[in-house]
Order: C-alpha cells, then sequence, then structure tokens
C-alpha cells in the first residue's frame, strides 16, 4: 500500500519510522496464514467433501442393496401373499363345496327320515289294522295285544315326540285288552277236536249187547229137541233200547250218521273262532241228542262225550272285547297333521 502524494500544502516528509514497516510483515503474515488457513480449509472442506460423497455412496450403495433386497422382499411378499390368495380361494371353493354336500346331506337325511317314519307309520298302520281284524272276526285277544305292543316297539325305538300321542292310545288299548276276560279258545277247540277223533269208536244203540244170556248148553241134553231149542234161542236176541230209530238204521245210514255228527263238531268248532254263541251251542246240543238218542249211553266212551259235550255248550264265548279305536284315531290324526 503505497501514499500517493499530495501537491497541496502538507507538511514535510519525514522519515518513516521503523515501528511502521512491521505492520506490512504482519499483515502478509497474516495473509499467508489466512491463506494457509483457507487452504487448510479447503483441503480439509475438500476431503470432508470427498469422505461425505464417499459416505454418501456408501450410503447410497447400501440403500441400493437395501432397496433391492425389499424390492425382491416385496416381490416374495407379492408371491408368498399371491399364493395365499390362491389357497384362500381354493379353501372358500372347498368350504363352498363342503357347504354344498353338506347342505344336500342334510337334505338328503330330511328326507330319508321322512320316508323312514312314512314307511314305519305304513308298518304301524298295518298292523294296527290286522289286529283290529283279529278282535273283529276271531276274537283273538292274544294276537291283538302282541301287534300293538310290536307297534309300541318300533315306535320307542324311533324316540320321536310326535309318535308321543300315538305311543299314549296304543298304551290306553294295550291295558284295556289285558283287562279283557279271555276264553281258552285253543283249549276248547282241542277238546272239540278230540271228540272228533273219537267218533267212530262210540257204539251205536242198535249194536249193543243183550241183556238176556242165553242158557249154557246143557252137556247132559237127553234129545236133540232140546239142542234145536238151545239153537234157537241164540239166533233171536231180544234187545232194550231207549228209542225205535236206532234199531231200524241199516249200516249205510249208520254211516252218514257217524259223518253228521263229526260235522255237527267242526261246525261247533267254527262258530267257536268266530265267537257265534248262539251256533256254538246250538250244535253241541245237536250232538249231545244225537248221542243219547242213537248211541249206546251205557258205554263209557258215549257216557264221557255226552258229559263234555254239555260242559261245552256251557261255556260262554261270546264276551265283548275292546276294541283299539284309540290307536286308529291317533294314527289318522297323526297323519293328518304331522
Amino acid at each position: 500500500m503505497n501514499d500517493t502524494p499530495q501537491t497541496s500544502s502538507a507538511p514535510p516528509v519525514t522519515a518513516p519510522h521503523p515501528r511502521i514497516q512491521v505492520v506490512p510483515l504482519v499483515a502478509m503474515l497474516v495473509a499467508v496464514l489466512a491463506l494457509a488457513a483457507a487452504a487448510w480449509s479447503w483441503s480439509d472442506s475438500r476431503e470432508r467433501i470427498r469422505d461425505l460423497k464417499t459416505e454418501l455412496g456408501r450410503r447410497l450403495a447400501d440403500s441400493g442393496k437395501d432397496v433391492n433386497e425389499s424390492v425382491l422382499l416385496a416381490r416374495n411378499a407379492d408371491d408368498a401373499m399371491r399364493q395365499i390368495g390362491e389357497k384362500v380361494s381354493h379353501i372358500e371353493s372347498q368350504m363352498t363345496t363342503s357347504q354344498q354336500q353338506q347342505a344336500a346331506l342334510e337334505s338328503m337325511y330330511k328326507d330319508l327320515a321322512q320316508g323312514r317314519d312314512q314307511w314305519t307309520l305304513a308298518e304301524i298302520e298295518q298292523v294296527l289294522l290286522t289286529a283290529a281284524q283279529q278282535l273283529q272276526l276271531a276274537g283273538n285277544v292274544k294276537a291283538a295285544i302282541i301287534a300293538l305292543e310290536g307297534a309300541d316297539t318300533r315306535l320307542q325305538r324311533l324316540n320321536k315326540p310326535q309318535f308321543t300321542a300315538l305311543r299314549r292310545a296304543i298304551a290306553a288299548d294295550l291295558a284295556n285288552l289285558r283287562a279283557a276276560p279271555s276264553v281258552d279258545e285253543v283249549g276248547m277247540s282241542a277238546r272239540i277236536e278230540a271228540l272228533v277223533a273219537h267218533h267212530m269208536d262210540w257204539p251205536l244203540a242198535s249194536a249193543q249187547a243183550s241183556e238176556a244170556v242165553p242158557a249154557p248148553r246143557s252137556v247132559r241134553a237127553a234129545n236133540f229137541g232140546q239142542e234145536l231149542w238151545a239153537e234157537l234161542k241164540h239166533l233171536v236176541q231180544i234187545r232194550r233200547v231207549e228209542g225205535n230209530e236206532a234199531v231200524l238204521l241199516p249200516p249205510d245210514q249208520a254211516y252218514f250218521l257217524r259223518e253228521n255228527l263229526r260235522l255237527r263238531l267242526l261246525s261247533a268248532r267254527l262258530a267257536l273262532m268266530s265267537r257265534d254263541q248262539a251256533a256254538f251251542r246250538a250244535d253241541l246240543l245237536a250232538v249231545s241228542n244225537m248221542l243219547e238218542r242213537y248211541f249206546n249211553t251205557r258205554d263209557a266212551g258215549v257216557a264221557d262225550a255226552i258229559r263234555e259235550v254239555q260242559r261245552l255248550a256251557s261255556l260262554q264265548i261270546a264276551i265283548k272285547l275292546p276294541g283299539i279305536n284309540a290307536s286308529l284315531a291317533a294314527l289318522d290324526a297323526y297323519k293328518g297333521n304331522p
């Protein structure tokens, strides 16, 4: 830095003081130091910038790697999500199919259950009708009881509340049938069959032995006349019978008499099975009259047969039996309102 001389009046130039020369040196030194500091700062800044660039590049590289990894992970996640979506779709499809199959099975089960119930009801109805016919036509209480017990057992196996009223009606009819008086049809029929089996063994009144006992031939007969008289007495026999019709029965009519007796006994057995009290008693009384009129009542077999026929005729077979109307009504009510 040089001072420009002035032409105006100025003080006289004096010699510079030695201390004033140090300032430029200091300034130069300061400038040099400043330059050095600037250079060092520039260098340091450059180094820092380089380091920052390096760090930034490294970090960018790491970031790129992370990005690549993130992209790869995202792709893997997308693949996994796509696979999961496919599996979910497949599972949903299977669930839909399973639900449809379950609904179809439930529908089939309901139809099958309804069909089974209808089939069971049809069988029970047939059993009840058969039991009613047995009671009305044959008066077979035991068969009706067995039929009702079988129907109740089938309903018990189903174990459904809608059959409660029907089971109660069946139980009421069973109680009435069990309390009804019974007729030993089997035993009475066997007794009549026994009479039929022996009807050919009973002797007719016309064949009974004469009460007159012929006199034995005397070994000491003196003449031929006495022997002839004895022979004539063997040829002519006097028999005692209670009626004249039996004596006049020829052998062919005796056969028809026995057949008529057998038919009367069989007719009485049919009347027993049909619970026809009047026909049953009329047939047995006719058999008793035939035995007393045409057969030998002194014979033990004939006498036993007459007593047996009279005992059978005195029995009561026309018993008023309860029906199963309650069971039939309950079944009709269920069929009307299933």
